[in-house]
């Protein structure tokens, strides 16, 4: 192979992002250097230097002095900050950040997981499930992060007992089960020895999975990336002569191309791409996170901190928002506060209106508190001084993300992840203004009712389960004293995704909580349905299952009839299943009772605080 070829195969090859953590002397450096020494992926120096400082021959190498590179962090013999290590195999890339598994240092540990594709969260086989492997479990969930690998290290240490892994796995399904999240893949391990690291180990043969890297190696990547929203902030002006006007920034997410018409925040202009400039030349197409410079056919006023984006998917536009923070300064939060609020490339001042809750991680519960310390994680109402240009966090990390610096230090004091705007929309406050009277507001109805107006949207293949679970979701809410109203399609009464999309938000506006159960048999924009109801309000749970169980279930005969009928089309049997690209929650019905399926949805809803908490019995009595 020529150096050439090696260098446009190296270019080609994806790039996963993750990190790893767990409790304190769990072997998260360990096991990054014995992946960097098993893949081949360490300098002669670099061994050398690891072999010099072996107390005697017998002595395994120690890899954990690969990343613990700060002197505290030697002395101490625990990881404090954030060490970041690239190594590549012939498959694919990667980016490791070896972040903290000490409580006090879980401000690190949420900065390097903020731009993972997949986190490892190491389990000392010995000690079973603690605080800290919950605490970078949630932390996941709260980031998003698409893929969640539990490795259980020191295998070596319990003769490899199947039990023993067996009993850590259950502990930590029921924890993340509580998070509302897709259950993780598992992986025994021994970091110190390499079983099961890089090879698979003869000392398991009871696991059938791969190893550790096969499972990195294997993982989607494009997946979790959002193509489908364009959002190019700019960044720059570009003015290199008279002739030229050009905008530069990073494509955070979506495909730009030639030709497009593009609308412009805050101006609402719109015009076309007429190119798109790189150093190496001009472009067709870009992608994110390419960096590019565009020019519009039309003169328009664009400035730093304007988003630029297809009409069809614009972003939210508002100065009211809710948003998951994590704390970061010694210094509390103010309540009442003034700081800067920095996003994409815009930076506005900031209001911290309210402190909605504090979040206790390690019961996975929420409690009530009037500021945040340094490593507390809080939900915060906010009002910027600017409109911001935003998605939710769970449907676009790159607009869904920002960082509130103090003013007079200029320390980032939190991060945070925008979870959904003031229900009262940006035209009912402008209705009211116009014509200087008190409307009733979404806010005002949901206030009345006690609860937040939602959409829970279930799909997936026919005979999934949809309707029966949008039933018990149903009975469950409104026991808690919430007023739901299922709305569903059926054979005898279909009814299009558009129609239910728009009957959802009726309900919404009038403070109630839809449950929508519908199917995948008809196309639909899910961009669409999303804008209609609003991305803040809308939860998406796909029911997963293979065909082959939902056609035994089906007791329509509809699977059937479409395997004899070609013109009776159905997902699955003579038309491909797509399902939203990026739903809220997946749940696999053939692996999961009603019940369990229900407890997930609950669990979700609950750790994001959009559902009254439980009645107790005696306020079940009394309810009317």
């Amino acid at each position: 192979m020529t150096i050439d070829t090696f260098l446009r195969e190296q270019e080609t090859q994806e790039l996963l992002r993750f990190s790893t953590a767990g409790s304190v002397d769990d072997g998260k450096s360990t096991l990054i250097g014995r992946l960097l020494h098993d893949s081949q992926s360490l300098c002669e120096d670099h061994l050398a230097a690891l072999e010099a400082r072996k107390p005697n021959d017998r002595d395994q190498l120690d890899w954990a002095l690969l990343t613990d590179g700060l002197k505290a962090e030697r002395e101490q013999g625990i990881t404090i900050d954030v060490a970041y290590r690239f190594f590549a195999t012939p498959r694919r890339k990667f980016i490791i950040a070896d972040t903290p598994g000490h409580e006090q240092y879980t401000r690190n540990m949420a900065t390097g997981a903020s731009t993972a594709d997949l986190s490892i969260v190491l389990i000392d086989a010995r000690h079973g499930v603690r605080t800290q492997s919950k605490r970078h479990a949630f932390i996941a969930a709260l980031l998003q992060t698409p893929h969640l690998v539990v490795a259980v290290n020191k295998m070596d240490l319990v003769d490899f007992d199947r039990a023993v892994y067996e009993r850590i796995r259950a502990d930590f399904d029921r924890f993340t089960d509580q998070l509302g999240i897709a259950r993780p893949k598992y992986v025994p391990i021994s970091a110190l020895r390499g079983d099961n690291v890089v090879q698979k180990s003869e000392a398991t043969p009871w696991y059938e999975g791969g190893s550790l890297l096969e499972i990195l190696e294997s993982v989607p990547v494009t997946g979790s990336r959002n193509l489908e929203d364009l959002r190019f902030p700019v960044q720059y002006v570009s003015r290199p002569h008279a002739d030229f006007r050009g905008y530069s920034g990073q494509i955070v997410s979506g495909v730009l191309r030639k030709g497009d018409e593009l609308e412009v925040q805050p101006s609402r202009r719109r015009s076309r791409v007429t190119s798109i400039v790189t150093y190496d030349g001009e472009l067709e197409e870009a992608f994110a996170p390419m960096s590019v410079t565009v020019t519009l056919a039309d003169e328009l006023d664009i400035s730093r901190g304007a988003v630029l984006f297809h009409p069809s998917h614009a972003p939210q536009a508002e100065r009211h928002l809710e948003a998951m923070v994590v704390w970061m300064d010694e210094t509390p939060l103010r309540p009442n506060g003034a700081y800067l609020l920095k996003h994409t490339s815009q930076t506005t001042r900031v209001v911290v209106d309210d402190l909605i809750y504090k979040v206790d991680v390690n019961r996975v519960e929420t409690t009530t508190g009037e500021n945040l310390q340094l490593n507390e994680i809080g939900r915060l109402r906010l009002t910027t001084f600017k409109p911001l240009f935003f998605d939710a966090y769970q449907s676009n990390r790159a607009t869904g993300s920002f960082i509130l610096i103090d003013e007079q230090t200029n320390l980032t004091v939190a991060a945070g992840m925008i979870a959904e705007p003031e229900a009262t929309t940006r035209e009912s406050r402008e209705a009211s203004a116009a014509d200087g009277e008190r409307h009733v507001s979404e806010t005002d109805r949901a206030r009345r009712l006690g609860q937040r107006p939602l959409t829970l949207w279930l799909t997936g293949p026919v005979a999934a389960g949809q309707p029966a679970l949008a039933r018990r979701i149903e009975r469950a809410l409104f026991d808690r004293g919430a007023l739901p109203l299922v709305l569903q399609s059926t054979t005898e009464r279909p009814v299009s995704s558009g129609r239910l999309a728009a009957d959802a938000t009726l309900l919404n506006s009038a403070g109630l909580i839809a449950i929508c159960a519908t199917d995948l048999r008809q196309a639909t924009d899910a961009n669409l349905t999303r804008d209609r109801i609003g991305r803040h309000r809308l939860i998406e749970i796909v029911l997963e299952a293979p065909i082959e169980w939902c056609a035994k279930r089906d007791r329509e005969g509809q699977y059937q009839r479409a395997a004899e009928d070609a013109d009776f089309p159905l997902p699955g049997v003579n038309g491909p299943l797509e399902p939203p690209a990026h739903p809220d929650l997946r749940l696999p019905m053939n692996e999961l009772t009603e019940q369990q399926a229900l407890d997930r949805i609950l669990a979700f809803l609950d750790g994001r605080g959009l559902i009254p908490k439980a009645l107790s019995a005696d306020s079940r009595e009394a309810t009317p």
